[in-house]
Formats: C-alpha cells, sequence, structure tokens
C-alpha cells in the first residue's frame, strides 16, 4: 500500500505490517484514504482529528448545496383564460425560485377523444414560458393525463434581464388562445376529414 505521513509527506509503497509499525511509531493511527486504488493509498493520521474533519466537510457540502423541488399544477383541457393566466405566473414564479414544474393535464370523460385541444394548451404553456424554461419532459396522453416538465433555463433567464425594456408588446392572451384552439380545431378537422374518407 501506499503511505501517505501526517505532513503529506510520500513514505512510498510498503506493506500493510510495515505501515501499521510506521504508524505506532510516529503515536498515530493509519487510515485507509482510498481502497479501490492500485495500490491502496493509506494516510497516517490522528484517526479522532480526521472523523471531525470529514464531518465538518460534509456539513459544509451539505449546507451549499441547493434542493430543487417539483412543483406540480394541474390544469384542464377547459381552464379558462384568466385561471390559466394566475398557474401561468405560478409557474414562472416557480421557475424563478429555481424549482421544476410539473404541468399535469386532466382530462375528464369524453375530454379523452380531444387530445389535440390538451396538446394545443401544452404548447401555449411551452411558448409563453420559453423565456424563462426549457423542457425536460414532455408525454403524450398516459391514462388520463398529459404532463410536461419544465425547468429553469438560466441561459435565457438572463437574455430576458438584459433585453430593453422598451421590446415589442405580447400578444393579447385572447388572441393566442384563439390561435391555439383554432390550430388544434384545424387538425381535427383534418383528421376527421381523412377518416371519412
Amino acid at each position: 500500500m501506499r503511505v501517505i505521513g501526517p505532513e503529506g509527506e510520500n513514505f512510498g509503497v510498503m506493506t500493510s505490517r510495515e505501515a501499521v509499525f510506521k504508524a505506532q511509531g510516529l503515536g498515530l493511527d493509519l487510515i485507509e484514504i482510498s481502497p479501490t486504488a492500485v495500490p491502496p493509498v493509506c494516510k497516517i493520521a490522528d484517526y479522532g482529528k480526521f472523523r471531525f474533519q470529514e464531518a465538518k466537510r460534509k456539513a459544509e457540502a451539505k449546507r451549499n448545496q441547493t434542493v430543487v423541488e417539483v412543483k406540480e399544477m394541474v390544469f384542464r383541457p377547459g381552464t379558462e383564460d384568466h385561471d390559466y393566466q394566475i398557474k401561468l405566473r405560478k409557474i414562472k414564479e416557480f421557475l424563478a425560485d429555481g424549482n421544476k414544474a410539473k404541468i399535469n393535464l386532466r382530462f375528464r370523460g369524453r375530454e379523452t377523444t380531444h387530445q389535440e385541444i390538451g396538446a394545443a394548451m401544452l404548447d401555449r404553456l411551452v411558448r409563453d414560458t420559453a423565456d424563462v424554461a426549457k423542457v425536460d419532459f414532455r408525454s403524450g396522453l398516459e391514462g388520463r393525463f398529459m404532463t410536461l416538465v419544465l425547468s429553469p433555463d438560466k441561459k435565457t433567464a438572463k437574455k430576458v434581464e438584459d433585453a430593453p425594456k422598451d421590446a415589442a408588446p405580447a400578444k393579447p392572451v385572447n388572441e393566442a388562445l384563439a390561435e391555439s384552439f383554432s390550430g388544434a380545431l384545424a387538425a381535427k378537422a383534418a383528421k376527421d376529414e381523412k377518416a371519412k374518407s
């Protein structure tokens, strides 16, 4: 095994018996640092002090880590514009806090036959959050749900902060909603026309 001294000096490769005698001669302990290395690496040090430093390092790492939560929001295909705007604002707040947002679009009853309306709503959500989020996951219909997972996008968020304030105004909400639903209805009409022929 390779042995490192108490001050970081390299004692070289020696047998485990020699390393133990060397540590006892210095009045310290032999601590295995890297058992998977070839040869294994051991350090001569005070074991109590070593454990204290390890605990201190882990506590420091734990204090510095950030925990990302997944916040969930439920939509319906018929979610009205005002409710949509409130939920959109909350989703943007979640993303600004550094959390992920999971959007579940729940279908009830015969709503499942009109999946294109749900897909249009998820498309609209992606467009409306494109300035602060990126899509991590998007599913088709699974049971009675369509799922979309958004995570904060640091690159686009910085671009938005740096952008001039006098940029062109966004489309009115009703116009954007009408566009997304008209696209969905056109797709359904094409599908129904194809089914008839």
